[in-house]
C-alpha cells in the first residue's frame, strides 16, 4: 500500500468508494455469472447427445458459432464504448440487459444452427455493450488514494462470478436438464436490471459535443493510430498465439473431457476422502458419479483465485517480457499435460500448470502495453489490449472445429471405425423409425411405456418427432421424472452404445479402444505447437524490437 493508503487503512478504503462501485462490481459479477455460466458449458451443449437435450451439432459447426460470435464480441467495444459515451452510462445498461436477457433466454429455446448462430451473436451484441462500461465506471469512481485497491476489488467480482457460475451450471443441468441453464443466465441479468433501474447512480462523465458517427469515427482513429507503431503491432500479432492456445481450455477440453476423459474414479476419490465432507463431495459428483467437464475446466479459475497473489508476487520484479515467455512455456506444459492422457488427475494437474501459466503471462501482457505506452497516450495503447484476443477467437475455429472433428471426436472416429469392420449403424441426427422409436422408449426404465405409447400417431402421420418427445417428457415430469433422455432420432448416445453392443464390447472399453487406436490426444501436438512458435516470436520481438527501448523504458 501507499502511504495514503496507509492512512486510509483497510475499512477507510472500503468507505472511500461511492455507490457506481459497488453497484458496477456487483454488476460486473451477475454478468460474469452469466456469461461463463454459459459459455463454459457451450461447446457440451452444442455438440451432446440430443437425447439429453443438447443440439447434435458436429464440432465444425460449433467452432462456426463459438468462434465467429466471440471474434465479433472483442471488437464490437469499439463502437459499443463510444455509443456508451454518448448517450449515457445508464441508458447504454439497461439496453445491454435487455438484449442479454432475451438473448440468453431464446438460446435456451432455438435448436437449428442458424437460430442459435442468430441468437448467441444477439447475446453478443449486448456483452459487447456492457463490457467497456462497467470498468469505466470503476475508473470514474476511483481516485489515486484507492485506484489499485479498487481495480482489486472489481477483478475479485469478476473471477467470483467466473467461478460460481460455471459449478451452479453443473450441477443444475445435470437435474433438471439444459433450459436450466439458460434460465439461470437470464435470471443473473434480470438482477443487474434491478440494479440499474432502482440503485445505480450514473456518475460524472464527460458529455461530448460529437456526434455518435464522429464519436464512433474518433475510436477507429484511434486504434490505427495506435496501430502506426510497429512495436506495439507486432507484439499483438505474436500474442494471438497465446490467446489461441488459451481459448482451447473453454472450447475444446470440455468436450475432449466428455468424449475420452473418465472422470468417475474422481468421484470415488470425493467419497472416499476422510477429509473432504460428504456434502462437498456430493455437491460436485454428478448422477453417473463422475464430475462434469464444465466443473473439471473451472479449476482453472479456481486455482487463478487462491493462487494470483502468490504468483504475482513471485513475477513481481520480473522483465514483461521475460514473464511474459515463461508464463507462455508454462501454459503449453499444462495444455498439453490436459489432452495427454484420459486420466482425470492428470487432466486437473494440466490445469493447474496452465494456471500458473496463465497468472504469469497475461498481467504482464497488459504491463508491457502500458510501458511502451508514449506518455499521454496509455489509454490509447491499451484500448488495443482486446485485438489479438479477437483474432484468436476467429482463428480458434480451426483447431476446435477443423482438426478436432478430424483427430479426436469420438463421433467421427467411430464411425470411420465401424467402416472399416464393415459395420452399417444410422448416422447420427438420422430421425427414427416408429419401431426404433419405441425400442429406444422400452430402454428407459424411469417411465411407463405402454402408458406414453398413446401419445405415439401412427407412422404415415409422423411429421416431426419434437412434439410427441415433448409429450412424453411433460408425462414423465408430471410422475416425477425430470430431465428424461429421450430423441426421436438416433443420437451419439445411440451410436455409441450401438456400437458397443455390435462389437461385443461395452461403452467404457469401446472408448478405451477408440483412444489406444486412433490416439485423439495428438491434437494437443497442434496446440503446443502454437505456443512454442508464440515463445519464438517473443524471443525475436525481445531481441530485435524491444531491445531498442528498453534502455529508456527500463524494462
Amino acid at each position: 500500500m501507499s502511504e495514503e493508503q496507509k492512512e486510509l487503512g483497510f475499512i477507510g478504503l472500503l468507505k472511500s468508494f461511492p455507490r457506481p462501485f459497488w453497484v458496477a462490481s456487483a454488476m460486473e459479477l451477475f454478468e460474469r455469472w452469466a456469461w461463463y455460466g454459459l459459455f463454459a458449458v457451450l461447446a457440451l451443449y452444442l455438440t451432446g447427445s440430443t437425447d439429453e437435450g443438447a443440439l447434435g451439432f458436429n464440432h465444425i459447426q460449433k467452432g462456426e458459432i463459438m468462434s465467429y460470435v466471440t471474434f465479433i464480441l472483442y471488437l464490437l467495444p469499439i463502437i459499443t464504448g463510444a455509443i456508451a459515451d454518448k448517450i449515457g452510462y445508464r441508458l447504454s445498461l439497461i439496453i445491454a440487459y435487455a438484449i442479454l436477457g432475451t438473448g440468453y433466454y431464446f438460446m435456451g429455446e432455438v435448436t437449428s444452427y442458424t437460430a442459435v448462430f442468430l441468437v448467441f451473436l444477439w447475446v453478443a451484441v449486448g456483452a459487447a455493450m456492457f463490457k467497456p462500461i462497467a470498468s469505466a465506471i470503476v475508473t470514474k469512481s476511483t481516485d489515486k488514494r484507492n485506484s489499485s485497491f479498487g481495480f482489486g476489488v472489481f477483478y475479485m467480482m469478476v473471477n467470483i462470478g467466473g467461478f460460481f457460475g460455471p459449478l451452479f451450471s453443473a450441477k443444475l443441468r445435470d437435474h433438471y436438464g439444459w433450459k436450466i441453464v439458460f434460465i439461470m443466465a437470464a435470471t443473473s441479468i434480470a438482477i443487474n436490471m434491478i440494479l440499474v433501474l432502482f440503485v445505480f447512480k450514473e456518475p460524472n462523465r464527460e458529455k461530448t459535443t460529437e456526434s455518435l458517427g464522429q464519436s464512433i469515427s474518433r475510436s477507429f482513429k484511434n486504434i490505427v493510430e495506435a496501430l502506426s507503431d510497429m512495436k506495439l503491432t507486432l507484439l499483438l500479432l505474436i500474442m494471438i498465439g497465446f490467446w489461441l492456445m488459451f481459448n482451447q481450455l473453454f472450447y475444446t477440453l470440455p468436450t475432449f473431457i466428455e468424449d475420452w476423459v473418465n472422470t468417475k474414479p474422481l468421484g470415488e476419490f470425493l467419497d472416499k476422502a476422510a477429509f473432504i465432507p460428504q456434502w462437498f463431495a456430493d455437491f460436485f459428483k454428478n448422477k453417473e458419479g463422475g464430475v462434469n467437464p464444465e466443473m473439471i475446466v473451472n479449476l482453472d479459475a479456481f486455482f487463478i483465485v487462491v493462487f494470483q497473489m502468490i504468483i504475482s508476487t513471485i513475477i513481481l520484479k520480473w522483465k514483461p517480457i521475460s514473464a511474459m515467455m515463461s508464463g507462455i512455456l508454462i501454459a503449453i506444459i499444462g495444455i498439453a499435460l490436459s489432452f495427454y492422457t484420459n486420466n482425470v488427475f492428470y487432466t486437473i494437474f494440466g490445469i493447474f500448470i496452465f494456471a500458473i501459466g496463465e497468472m504469469t503471462s497475461n498481467p504482464k501482457f497488459s504491463d508491457y502495453i502500458a510501458k511502451i505506452s508514449p506518455k499521454g497516450k496509455e489509454a490509447l495503447y491499451m484500448g488495443t489490449y482486446f485485438l489479438p484476443i479477437a483474432f484468436a477467437n476467429l482463428l480458434t475455429k480451426w483447431i476446435t472445429g477443423d482438426l478436432y472433428e478430424k483427430f479426436a471426436d469420438k463421433v467421427s472416429l467411430l464411425e470411420n471405425l465401424l467402416s472399416q469392420k464393415g459395420i452399417q449403424l444410422p448416422k447420427v441426427g438420422t430421425p427414427l423409425s416408429k419401431e426404433a422409436f419405441i425400442e429406444k422408449l422400452h430402454t428407459l426404465k424411469a417411465i411407463n411405456v405402454e402408458e406414453v405409447l398413446k401419445f405415439i400417431p401412427p407412422e404415415d402421420q409422423i411429421k416431426d418427432w419434437k412434439p410427441v418427445v415433448k409429450q412424453i417428457k411433460e408425462y414423465a415430469k408430471n410422475h416425477g421424472v425430470e430431465n428424461l433422455s429421450l430423441s426421436g432420432e438416433f443420437s451419439k448416445n445411440d451410436l455409441i452404445h450401438k456400437a458397443a453392443d455390435a462389437l461385443n464390447m461395452t461403452p467404457d472399453q469401446l472408448t478405451q479402444y477408440l483412444w489406444d487406436t486412433y490416439h485423439p490426444s495428438q491434437i494437443w501436438y497442434i496446440i503446443a505447437g502454437i505456443g512454442l512458435i508464440t515463445i519464438v516470436g517473443l524471443v525475436i520481438y525481445d531481441r530485435v524490437i524491444a531491445a531498442r527501448t528498453k534502455k529508456e523504458l527500463s524494462i
